[in-house]
């Protein structure tokens, strides 16, 4: 998980790129800013735009997905970050270190050693084992072989393809061959790993795994990794954040449950329509905030605790952590003799806690069957939030609806016996 952004200075910070494909392109250029389409300015000048007035900043240790239909941009975006393409105009800084400022040579140590790139079609020398394809970035920084063929074997493991290094890449299957590529652009030890449809061309179960593998990677490396792709259940799965592109402009970016549950345009929209959200939201992208805590030991200190509440429920909670619903009803059914006695299961409901980490899909049996919100609980154990039917319905239905929600409401008499 990356840190709060607010609190970090971005890894890579793009200002007002623009790229005008043509000989012309700097003359072009003004007619862009001037606001003249894409079909406008190919039809008038012969000029291609390619990326217009684009801002994005990537953060260390995110994965930064940029999405978009075939022609959007979103490669062309990807090569500017090493100057595989030159911009027209713009500001790309890495590291605090403006990129187009680089000669030749700063150029070149820049590529071996700050970015890694993982392409759609592999890119593996077919005449090269295995291990010495992993191997290769290194070759080209001037390690020594022996540390190369250890870090290269260390790879090779990572990836779970141990036994294969002598093989060569035409004995591989397609995801095997992707995962040479992921190794050898890890084993540069580059702190930004670019990857470019990187599991498009292959099937569907295949692309599976390998997306899965990298976000076991990614929580133990915590690389910066800027990830294209025009699929969004991809997007949806890999990304801290999201950029969506469509004619070189950003229409755009955000967090997955952003762009999700709020679509700034039909283009967007049409992208998340058939997404299944149940599969794509987790528990803590969709809770409500923490409703009544009960903490108190005695039933007596738990009705003066239920008694400033605006609920008629509470989640009760204790030294070993939530233990089960108390309501109003029960604690006005307690004999006032008994208030010194200490709460104990015959005075909870029980309802099930849920982890936030948790997809909607696994949490909606238990969901729909609790009288109650459930509690949501974080990686600690702590009761953080709580998801009710009607939030659960809301967000799992097609268009949301603007109707109140019809959580259960409080009662109105809140005289609890004195």
């Amino acid at each position: 998980m990356i840190m709060d952004k607010a609190k970090q200075e971005p890894l890579i910070s793009v200002k007002n790129l623009y790229k005008v494909f043509g000989p012309n392109g700097k003359k072009v250029l003004e007619q862009v800013k001037a606001g003249k389409s894409k079909d406008e300015i190919l039809a008038e000048t012969g000029h291609t735009v390619g990326l217009s007035d684009i801002n994005v900043d990537v953060y260390p240790g995110e994965i930064f997905v940029v999405m978009g239909l075939s022609g959007s941009g979103k490669s062309t975006l990807i090569r500017h970050f090493n100057r595989l393409i030159e911009p027209t105009a713009g500001e790309i800084i890495v590291q605090g270190s403006d990129v187009m400022a680089l000669n030749s040579k700063d150029l070149q140590t820049f590529r071996r050693h700050k970015m890694s790139m993982v392409f759609q079609r592999f890119g593996l020398m077919p005449h090269h084992t295995v291990l010495d394809n992993i191997g290769y970035g290194l070759q080209i920084q001037g390690v020594a072989k022996d540390e190369r063929k250890q870090r290269a074997m260390e790879w090779l493991e990572t990836v779970g393809l141990g036994g294969y290094q002598s093989q060569f890449p035409a004995q591989l299957s397609g995801g095997q061959q992707q995962r040479v590529g992921l190794a050898r652009a890890l084993c540069t030890d580059a702190d930004i790993l670019l990857m470019d449809e990187a599991f498009s061309a292959l099937d569907p179960l295949i692309r599976s795994e390998m997306q899965d593998q990298l976000i076991e990677l990614q929580e133990k490396l915590h690389k910066t990794i800027v990830f294209i792709t025009h699929d969004l259940d991809e997007a949806l799965r890999l990304g801290d954040r999201i950029a969506i592109l469509r004619d070189g402009v950003l229409v755009q970016q955000g967090r997955p449950v952003d762009i999700l549950l709020n679509p700034a345009d039909d283009y967007v929209e049409a992208f998340v329509k058939d997404v299944n959200r149940a599969r794509a939201l987790t528990v803590e992208t969709v809770m409500k905030p923490q409703v009544v805590r009960i903490s108190a030991e005695t039933i007596g200190e738990a009705v003066a605790e239920m008694r400033k509440a605006k609920d008629d429920y509470g989640y009760y909670v204790n030294d070993d952590g939530y233990q089960g619903v108390i309501t109003q009803e029960t604690l006005e059914n307690v004999e006032k003799e008994d208030y010194n006695k200490a709460i104990d299961a015959s005075l909870l409901e029980d309802v099930p806690a849920i982890q936030s980490d948790a997809l909607l899909e696994a949490v909606i049996p238990e969901t729909l069957d609790s009288d109650h919100p459930l509690p949501v609980l974080n990686a600690d154990g702590d009761v953080e939030g709580h998801l009710s039917r009607s939030t659960l319905a809301e967000v799992l239905s097609e268009h949301n609806s603007a109707e109140e929600s019809d959580e259960k409401k409080p009662t109105t008499n809140k005289s609890l016996a004195a």
